[in-house]
């Protein structure tokens, strides 16, 4: 029995305003598939032009931040707010990028054991904070990272994105967001 993407009306790709269904499309025609957020998100659709517009301006710019480091933020605080859709669908991406399958895995679960180097563990550590108990922030966070090489504007996105995919983990349990099923294998196995 095939279960719904969304506990919400998913509206067909006909009657979505033009740049909403081009931006789909898009996407569509790089990764084979539409993933499940776009279609659901595309029920209130000025919605989705804000939050696509500022998962942009946080994922893909140029970064002190390796956009694999990104994804492992997604996947640890994902993991942490039990967001099935997030932990699947970033974790894909994450093995993409870091072009390892068993970093998502890892870092989902618990990051703490992960294959990981020092320094994303402290960038993980203030992340999972920021996402889970942001009024604790303080100084000493601040200095941990520092100490690891990381330049204030790295901080700044390191929490912009944790608080962000925080936003993101709620949505995604609320409207009950289906991962694809192209999600659970990507990156697992090498490119022929």
């Amino acid at each position: 029995m095939e279960q719904p993407i969304s506990r919400f009306p998913v509206p067909a790709l006909a009657d979505l305003p033009e740049d909403v269904r081009a931006r789909i499309l898009a996407v569509q025609e790089k990764s084979g598939f539409v993933p499940n957020v776009f279609l659901t998100l595309a029920h209130r659709p000025d919605e989705f032009r804000a939050f696509f517009a500022y998962h942009d301006a946080l994922m893909e710019k140029e970064s002190g931040l390796s956009k694999a480091e990104r994804e492992m933020i997604v996947v640890a605080t994902s993991g942490a707010n039990q967001c099935q859709y997030c932990v699947v669908a970033h974790g894909a991406i994450l093995r993409v990028r870091a072009r390892n399958p068993l970093i998502a895995d890892q870092v989902a679960v618990n990051y703490r054991k992960a294959d990981l180097t020092p320094r994303q563990r402290t960038m993980l550590d203030f992340a999972l904070k920021v996402a889970l108990r942001s009024a604790e922030v303080g100084e000493a966070d601040f200095a941990a990272l520092r100490e690891r090489g990381f330049s204030e504007e790295d901080i700044w996105d390191i929490g912009a994105v944790a608080a962000f995919f925080a936003m993101s983990n709620r949505l995604a349990n609320m409207t009950s967001m289906r991962p694809n099923d192209e999600f659970f294998l990507l990156g697992r196995q090498p490119r022929s």
